[in-house]
């Protein structure tokens, strides 16, 4: 199979899909690898490291869309590259797709008539989530100190020292959700001397955040009460929920912002899947926040691009045994072959396969065994 690479193209996305290691794994078991001229700069990797294990360098974006078999990407396509999806027919798209909250890049796919496959949606027997979760890692690790920097005055933000010092209190940290994102977030609060709170509504999760942490933090039965209680006089509150697949629910709203303390921070890490605050919306690294009823919203679709050669590597490290099943059996004998792979089909042969993406569009879906049979 010859699998592409291609340069990210979305504002201050500096990661890059592969790794030289990867490279070598790939042309060793046989397969060709494209990759775009300095698609690995960003991350700290020149040409010349995938050149070394077998990569051959291009020097377009459309000659790696048009001569790849798979084309694996960081971040969904954006409306630039939908010209490019449909350039090579029978191609598998692997990638970050975050369909629930881009109807339009949903319908490019489908129009494309190719298959996309998106990190975000394979999933174990045992419900995690293995190739969003180095992502999910950086993001949540990254929160708490974008929220400290931006609680700056200069940045918009109370004047808040998150650490505190003697004889001053500390910054009130809320965690919504203590999933992966969430637990990373609660690792670095903790560790940077907030006071924290972190809500979710499953009472064995707590449980097993309480002992995790040693009582250094404090978990909280998540309902629409237990959150207005803890964000009302909140410094940061980072979302960090995450339903599968679909579109996040809404958890704060502007009215509770209103109420909140003006120059807190929010930070949204559920933004790919349309954010758990009312008013969120994407924002880039080179304009990062907005600010709402007087407290600064960083809704960033992208935080791990910030730290690509650290994103880069972790994320290849999950994704490479995947990439290979694909390359080496193809798309369809692998996801009939491994169950967790064929839940992160969300477009096959142009038909619409994952039903939460389906649903929160409101477009009808088939199922994924009618397109394998």
């Amino acid at each position: 199979m010859i699998v592409g690479i291609p340069s990210e193209v979305k504002d201050n996305e500096f990661r890059v899909a592969i790794t030289p290691a990867g490279v070598r794994e790939l042309t060793t078991a046989g397969h060709a690898v494209l990759v775009e001229e300095g698609a690995g700069v960003g991350s700290s990797i020149p040409d010349e490291e995938f050149v070394a294990t077998g990569a051959t360098i291009v020097g377009a974006a459309e000659k790696v869309w048009s001569g790849s078999d798979m084309v694996l990407k960081v971040k969904e396509p954006i409306p630039d590259e939908y010209p490019l999806l449909g350039l090579r027919k029978g191609q598998v798209l692997f990638t970050y797709l975050h369909l629930a909250a881009s109807l339009t890049c949903t319908e490019a796919l489908m129009a494309a008539g190719n298959t996309a496959i998106a990190y975000e949606t394979v999933r174990l027997p045992d419900n995690s989530l293995p190739l969003l979760t180095p992502m999910s890692e950086v993001a949540g690790r990254m929160a708490p100190l974008m929220g400290a920097h931006h609680l700056m005055r200069p940045s918009g933000g109370r004047g808040v020292l998150v650490c505190g010092v003697p004889g001053v209190r500390c910054a009130k940290v809320v965690i919504l959700g203590a999933g992966v994102a969430g637990m990373a977030a609660a690792t670095l609060a903790v560790g940077m001397h907030s006071e924290v709170y972190i809500l979710d509504r499953n009472l064995e999760r707590l449980r097993q955040v309480d002992h995790h942490f040693r009582g250094g933090l404090e978990t909280v039965a998540s309902s629409t009460h237990a959150i207005e209680e803890t964000c009302i006089d909140a410094d940061i509150v980072i979302g960090a929920v995450l339903v599968v697949g679909a579109k996040a629910p809404t958890l704060v709203s502007d009215d509770l912002v209103a109420r909140m303390r003006p120059g807190s921070v929010l930070v949204d890490i559920s933004v790919d899947q349309g954010g758990c605050f009312e008013s969120t919306r994407p924002t880039t690294h080179s304009d990062p926040t907005f600010e709402v009823n007087g407290s600064l919203f960083y809704c960033v679709a992208n935080m791990p691009g910030a730290v690509p050669h650290s994103s880069t590597h972790a994320l290849v490290n999950a994704t490479l045994p995947y990439v290979l099943d694909v390359a080496e059996h193809g798309w369809r004998d692998a996801a009939k072959a491994d169950a967790a792979l064929a839940e992160g089909v969300n477009v096959a042969e142009g038909s619409l396969v994952y039903e939460p993406v389906a649903a929160a569009h409101g477009l009808s879906s088939t199922p994924l065994a009618a397109v394998l049979n």
